[in-house]
């Protein structure tokens, strides 16, 4: 029996340039690697950036939502007052079996609230969390919580560790991944009271915990899974953005000055181009929300075509490889996701 062809429910109405950008890089993805859409939002503007696409080709759909969540909105208020919102209607899809992923650049704490009331949680989870996945000079790097929970109890962060951890492993095949905690030194002490707890709390589990995590490691391969509370991470990610969009302009100029720099910009152009996808942030597409009873995408609210084609792209890849099923099955087997838990642990 052919294995079923995934379908993605898209929030077409989401990230700061709406269905101009999202509808043509989805289209992409899907066409890439034969997947089904079905794109929420506003009829009328879906079909205007679908006017000069030949789709015919393609497993489509269109499900019309009449509002959409501004970044300004409040997830609470979002959930009672936006019903027919975008996003939740991409939600309700994937609860009822209508797709298997949602993928939106919309406001991420509305999609983390969709998500936590309509597909509800994996038991023993109490908070899901944003995992971006990073080029390193070993592999790829997963740095959790990257947004989604600004405001964090250390058991938190042990959780957000054990399903990076099982993430790694189930999903991106890393035999003994290397947990570490985002700090400001490697010295032992080091950091803010949460850091302090957490690290207690960790080396009290079974993880391959190695310790402090600074900055500077992100990229050389140190740790396979970063944790930090979804402050620390949201800064240190959209730092990692700006910088590589900034060395992209820095570079760019600098050739410009001379023709010997020209010169050996030219002999060197597919190393550069090379190089340029690695720091891409476009190149990952999203970050997975974890923790949930389905595949979230969540994209950078800026997102251009190129990196809504590769978050459609890697919903469809989690989806075959049945990467939430992993994930639940992991931690299902797990006894520590209880013991690290609000329940469990005295208050700090």
């Amino acid at each position: 029996m052919p294995p079923i062809k995934p379908r993605i429910a898209i929030d077409a109405m989401g990230g700061d340039f709406g269905p101009e950008v999202i509808v043509p890089g989805a289209i992409e993805a899907a066409r890439k690697k034969d997947l089904g859409l079905i794109l929420v939002g506003d009829e009328n503007k879906i079909q205007s950036a679908l006017s000069d696409k030949k789709n015919k080709d393609i497993d489509l759909e269109i499900v019309h939502a009449s509002e959409v969540v501004e970044m300004s909105d409040k997830p609470s208020d979002i959930m009672r007052r936006k019903k027919d919102s975008s996003i939740q209607v991409a939600f309700r899809l994937a609860r009822e079996g209508k797709a298997q992923g949602i993928v939106s650049a919309g406001n991420s704490g509305a999609t983390l609230a969709c998500g936590m009331f309509i597909l509800g949680r994996i038991k023993g989870i109490e908070r899901p969390a944003l995992a971006s996945i990073l080029p390193s000079e070993k592999g790829p790097v997963i740095l959790i919580d990257v947004g989604a929970n600004v405001e964090c109890k250390p058991y938190h962060l042990v959780q957000f560790g054990l399903m990076a951890e099982v993430f790694a492993r189930s999903v991106l095949h890393v035999k003994k991944p290397k947990v570490g905690v985002l700090t400001i030194g490697e010295e032992e002490g080091k950091g803010n009271n949460l850091v302090k707890e957490t690290i207690k709390l960790f080396k009290m589990s079974s993880m391959n915990f190695i310790g402090n995590i600074e900055g500077r490691d992100f990229f050389t391969g140190k740790a396979d899974v970063i944790v930090c509370d979804g402050f620390v991470g949201n800064v240190s990610l959209k730092l990692m953005e700006g910088l590589a969009t900034s060395l992209n302009k820095i570079l760019k100029e600098e050739v410009k000055k001379s023709w010997l720099a020209r010169i050996g910009f030219l002999m060197g152009i597919r190393a550069l181009k090379r190089f340029g996808r690695r720091i891409d942030y476009a190149e990952y597409g999203g970050a997975p929300l974890l923790g949930l009873n389905g595949i979230g995408i969540v994209c950078h609210g800026s997102s251009n075509s190129k990196a809504i084609n590769n978050a459609v792209i890697m919903a469809g890849e989690f989806i075959r490889n049945g990467a939430n099923k992993l994930l639940i099955d992991g931690l299902g087997a797990n006894k520590e996701i209880q013991l690290f838990s609000k329940k469990a642990l005295p208050r700090n």
